[in-house]
């Protein structure tokens, strides 16, 4: 757990205001020198690369992330390239669900991103299933409107649930235990996007029990572009891969074997890791990343946080904005809601002349700060709103 001169860790640009990690997160120093370690030794070294080599980085980085989300079985985790991949796994596999008739509706949330709605349109013609799309409540205090409207809408003929954690455009936090409870009362299977809240906020696969939980690497884990981690449960054993990569089926290290085709696959989630997922570059990086983000602890960050809002939410609340309730919202990814009529890129584009980074997404701006972020930070941006603002 961290306490102290977290800023010193990363190589952040001196006068720039960087509270947007929720759009891509910065690589920590030690996540840097991993890239320049893997590269400056793959070449001089590549004379002694073992087929082991292929597979051993991949399962401690697995390892690590089974412990981020306490999944206790490391063989649920796969290496994905992207959200969007492990969505059409779902996808692919939703014919295989048990009770599964016509009619019935793969559940979506309005506003959502668009990996997590992209993958249904087609398998639900396939099936002739049909989406339900939950909107956002038109109201002060969204959050808890809105998880009563999910759970309002999971019934028997709900087939899937999709959704996040932490809603990735204004930070609601969304009752992932209680819908996930609910949709196995249903018999229904539950995706859960946990790109935007994963290593930032708690996230226990034994406590949610879903179907399915994924997450890419470059924003909360801080780790590089094209990756990802999924974790896959007891209903994805068996299942039908997206690719059929040498690498999932058994004896796939014994090299000179390889033309001995193999029928059968490695166990569990093996079989939904990418192909080529050795990742001799990137995979070094990643697991330095995981590793620090255990070391550093949902609740350092979460807390730190939340002492960075506590002025800045009474002083924008002064210039006519809106703010999820606090109890409602995460800490480390907050919305801020500006008036219907206000040009939220407009906003964005004069807060990045000020050299204060954030998002416009939606009807607000979103401001996502990490441990590097200091009270100078948000000093800038409740500066640079009330002169945008007002």
């Amino acid at each position: 757990m961290l306490k102290n001169n977290t800023s010193s860790l990363f190589s952040l640009p001196e006068g720039i205001h960087f509270i947007n990690c929720a759009t891509r997160g910065p690589f920590s120093k030690s996540v840097e020198q991993a890239g320049i370690d893997a590269i400056q030794q793959f070449s001089p070294s590549i004379h002694q690369i073992r087929p082991d080599d292929f597979f051993e980085r991949a399962w401690v980085v697995r390892e690590l992330f089974d412990q981020l989300i306490n999944s206790q079985d490391k063989e649920r985790i796969a290496i994905i390239p992207s959200v969007s991949y492990a969505m059409a796994v779902v996808a692919r596999n939703l014919y295989r669900k048990p009770g599964l008739r016509a009619g019935q509706h793969i559940l979506l949330l309005g506003d959502e991103f668009p990996s997590d709605v992209y993958a249904w349109s087609r398998v639900c013609k396939e099936l002739s299933l049909t989406i339900v799309t939950v909107q956002m409540p038109d109201s002060e205090a969204v959050g808890q409107e809105w998880n009563a409207r999910i759970l309002e809408a999971i019934n028997d003929d709900t087939a899937l649930v999709v959704m996040p954690h932490v809603h990735w455009q204004y930070g609601i936090k969304f009752e992932i235990e209680k819908i996930a409870e609910r949709a196995r009362a249903v018999n229904a299977l539950v995706a859960i996007d946990g790109t935007q809240s994963v290593s930032a906020l708690d996230f226990d696969v034994q406590k949610v029990k879903p179907d399915i939980m994924v997450c890419a690497a470059y924003k909360w884990l801080m780790g590089p572009y094209g990756m990802g981690l999924a974790y896959f449960g007891e209903f994805f054993d068996g299942g039908i891969p997206l690719e059929e990569s040498w690498m999932a089926r058994q004896e796939s290290n014994l090299f000179y074997k390889l033309t001995e085709y193999q029928e059968n696959y490695r166990p569990k989630a093996y079989r939904y890791n990418v192909g080529e997922h050795s990742h001799f570059i990137q995979m070094p990086m990643l697991e330095v990343a995981l590793r620090e983000k255990l070391a550093w602890g949902c609740d350092s960050i979460q807390a730190h946080c939340q002492s960075l809002w506590q002025q800045p939410v009474q002083k924008l609340a002064s210039l006519g904005v809106q703010f999820e309730p606090e109890a409602e919202r995460a800490h480390h990814l907050v919305g801020i809601r500006l008036p219907a009529s206000t040009d939220v890129v407009k906003v964005q584009q004069a807060l990045e002349a000020r050299k204060v980074i954030v998002a416009a997404r939606g009807q607000g701006i979103r401001v996502s700060p990490h441990l590097y972020n200091t009270a100078a930070d948000m000093n800038a941006l409740v500066e640079a709103l009330a002169d945008v603002l007002t």
